[in-house]
């Protein structure tokens, strides 16, 4: 019995004590061109190599956890890329690419590529998406722990950036715009109609996604129909060595994910997730949240194809459907708001598929190739909940909204001698909206042409500059509408004061083209309905920064802007695109609209390393527009100030990592219109004091997140076990105010309250 005992503490303590490894590889390109660098020196912490002549590298045998890489090349920029994992039955492959100088410059330390701005731009890792606290593994609420960056609500992620509408932010696959690629896109709306940008779940699960960037003012000349901010997108390859799997059950749904090369003769590799959400299979037993059935599923892939000579082919797509079903209360003695005794039936589909070709021409040029496709199709009936009656067999309320983007684009880069870049550019997108029948115009169809050009010139030691421009030109198939041009330079200018201290000064014209809704606005019963001659809305803006780097991977950036809003969509009875989410617009409007944000920022970050990360952000800003006669009055979203704190803590045990992560967020409240409560009574819906538009601020938003999990490695698999406790203090926060025709009052709707979330995912 005792050598028993013994033998098993023996075999316990054996499997403790070793230690797990895995791979650690990648490739080494130029930045600019894709082309491979061979014989680049890389360093894995104090493990050293060179790549190959493809520009390949390898290590063997590192043990699992968290890894730090420095990669370094003759006339290049040194990168160090830090908060790499490692986890066994996973190997970690690194695309590394660096930036050709002629100046030795102080080693870049970075989470992911080179970002593709000099100001206003943050990286986003899948790693990152994955440890931070309630993100709901969605790149766009990672989003909120930046700097002027605030939720619209809690039950999606929509964006309002630097006081702007998150109608005003665009989301990009591969650099390419499209569709709103987002399951349940009326989540917390105050009408529940759907939104233009966000929604409850990111459609794209974030097994698929690289590096992306968020980009909130003064954008590069290649990104265009945006004025807040850009959420780009980026995929990853698959593994092309060997297969690889992942399998995931959580709150969000359940996961299916697999990699790996079509075959051992070549590096084609494929990536391909499958999710299905949990609420979904509680809902087919029966089981629902407040009364509603939410479900969704969705598949993304991404095919990868090497060519010859250093160029290469990728196949990619993904779609999704959902669908938020809210069933009438038979009993009416159980009624508590008017809202009960009516039937909501909500319904979402989206897709988009994309071809990308890269073609390296000699050895300091590329050309990329895109063409995307993307489309929705979202529909919301409002019934009244006893169907029997004839009068009730048509919706009360009837939205829909069917839309389509398709997207070809082509851009070549060349490098000069003497670190000068060009690179010049077009898109050519052709939409297709259809509404419901209440808007006077039920199909429409448009086009937009951007071509641009952007120049990139050292000017002396240590000082860069960034000069572009870009072309819009759009034009509506509809009558009266005429064909609308624009000319948006674009400049930045980058001044190296020491190794570790830099200022960014940068500016950029903006425009973005109306929603359908206004073109299509239903005001009258003449001909002269519809607001089919809109033009886009357009922005000046201006962006100053100054960032020190300090010793131990940290950094502080402080960053001040000016955003002059001109040519917005508005009318004389107070209506302004400024303010706009989702709401039904049914009024005559001209570009005669003007607003003005803004603001100061600060950023402390401490990427990952010994064990500890964390980022403290914070702005103080202002958001207003003017009226049609003059009068400058706060936004719908001027809160005021931002305030976000992220960190977490790792403990390494054996082949055991905890790791405990919090977010903390303090936003000034957004302002509503105060509603006219009899008018209200009289019209038996909410009625609003259009005299004293946004006149009331909501509370402050205040709401601590919390996120635990275990890793586990074995010799070919690691486990994660995690909980996400959203909104750990149970904080009420306000969301909106309405009048409730059942109750016969003004009703503060809350916010969501405390959210757990228990999820397991395993890697093998």
């Amino acid at each position: 019995m005792i050598r028993t005992i013994l033998l098993l503490f023996l075999s316990v303590n054996l499997v403790f004590a070793q230690e797990f490894t895995s791979v650690v590889r990648g490739s080494v390109k130029d930045a600019d061109t894709g082309l491979p660098l061979p014989q680049a020196t890389v360093q894995l912490d104090d493990k050293g190599g060179i790549t190959d002549q493809a520009g390949l590298f390898r290590f063997e045998g590192v043990g699992v956890g968290r890894h730090t890489l420095t990669v370094s090349f003759v006339g290049y920029q040194t990168l160090v890329v830090q908060e790499i994992l490692l986890e066994s039955g996973k190997e970690n492959v690194q695309d590394v690419r660096l930036s050709a100088t002629s100046r030795q410059l102080k080693e870049a330390t970075v989470s992911g590529s080179r970002p593709p701005a000099f100001n206003s731009v943050q990286a986003i890792t899948a790693e990152q998406t994955m440890r931070y606290a309630a993100t709901y593994l969605d790149p766009a609420r990672v989003a909120t722990s930046f700097a002027g960056v605030a939720a619209a609500n809690d039950q999606a992620n929509g964006l309002v950036v630097r006081g702007n509408s998150p109608n005003s932010m665009q989301w990009r696959l591969e650099g390419v715009e499209i569709v709103n690629p987002n399951h349940l896109s009326n989540a917390g709306t105050f009408s529940d109609r759907p939104t233009q940008a966000g929604g409850g779940v990111n459609i794209l699960s974030t097994q698929l996604l690289a590096t992306s960037y968020f980009l909130n003012g003064a954008f590069p000349a290649q990104y265009g129909n945006a004025i807040a901010g850009v959420m780009d997108m980026r995929l990853r390859k698959g593994n092309d060595e060997r297969s690889e799997f992942t399998a995931q059950a959580g709150l969000i749904g359940l996961d299916v994910a697999a990699e790996g090369p079509f075959s051992k003769q070549s590096k084609a590799s494929f990536l391909i997730n499958y999710r299905y959400s949990f609420t979904g299979l509680l809902g087919a037993m029966g089981v629902n949240f407040g009364g509603e059935d939410i479900r969704f599923q969705d598949l993304s892939f991404n095919l990868n194809f090497p060519m010859k000579k250093g160029g290469n082919l990728s196949v990619f797509g993904l779609g999704g459907i959902s669908s938020n079903t809210f069933k009438a209360e038979p009993d009416s003695t159980k009624w508590e708001f008017f809202k009960d005794s009516h039937n909501i039936i909500y319904k979402n589909k989206m897709g988009a598929a994309g071809v990308t070709h890269t073609l390296p021409m000699g050895n300091r040029a590329v050309l990329n190739t895109k063409f995307v496709m993307s489309g929705l199709q979202t529909s919301r009936a409002f019934y009244k909940g006893d169907t029997n009656t004839p009068e009730y067999w048509y919706p009360i309320e009837d939205d829909s909204l069917t839309k389509s983007k398709v997207t070809g684009n082509m851009i070549f880069n060349y490098r000069f001698a003497g670190e000068s870049k060009l690179k010049v550019g077009w898109y050519l997108t052709f939409q297709y909206d259809r509404l419901a029948p209440l808007y006077e115009y039920e199909e429409m169809r448009s086009r937009l042409f951007q071509p641009f050009a952007e120049w990139t010139v050292p000017l002396a030691a240590g000082i860069t500059a960034e000069i572009g421009l870009n072309a819009t030109v759009s034009k509506l198939d509809l009558p009266r509408a005429r064909t609308h041009r624009t000319l948006e330079p674009r400049a930045a200018l980058r001044w190296q004061l020491s190794e570790n201290q830099k200022v960014t000064i940068s500016y950029g014209l903006h425009s973005q083209l109306p929603l359908a809704q206004l073109y299509a606005a239903s005001y009258s019963t003449t001909n002269l309905s519809g607001n089919p001659n809109l033009g886009p809305a357009k922005a000046h803006h201006f962006a100053a920064s100054y960032q020190r780097d300090f010793k131990r991977n940290d950094n502080l950036k402080i960053e001040a802007y000016w955003q002059q809003h001109f040519d917005v969509p508005a009318n004389s009875s107070g209506f302004s695109a400024l303010n706009l989410i989702e709401a039904r617009v049914g009024e005559s409007l001209t570009n005669s609209g003007k607003g003005r944000n803004y603001g100061l920022e600060a950023t402390y970050q401490k990427l990952l390393n010994h064990d500890f990360y964390m980022m403290i952000s914070g702005s103080l800003y202002s958001a207003t527009y003017l009226t049609f006669r003059g009068e400058r009055k706060k936004g719908r979203f001027d809160g005021r100030h931002t305030f976000s704190f992220t960190g977490g803590k790792e403990f390494k045990s054996g082949a055991r990592i905890w790791g405990i992560n919090t977010k903390v967020l303090w936003l000034g409240g957004f302002r509503e219109t105060p509603i006219d409560l009899e008018a209200s009574k009289n019209g038996e819906q909410t009625m609003y004091k259009n005299d004293e538009p946004f006149a009331l601020k909501l509370k402050d938003y205040f709401r601590p997140d919390l996120r635990i999990y275990l890793k586990k490695s074995r010799t070919s698999y690691s486990t994660t076990l995690a909980l996400d406790l959203q909104n750990v203090s149970g904080t009420k926060n306000e969301a909106f105010s309405y009048y409730d025709a059942f109750q016969k009052k003004i009703i503060r709707q809350k916010q969501l309250g405390l959210i757990p979330v228990l999820s397991y995912r395993w890697e093998f």
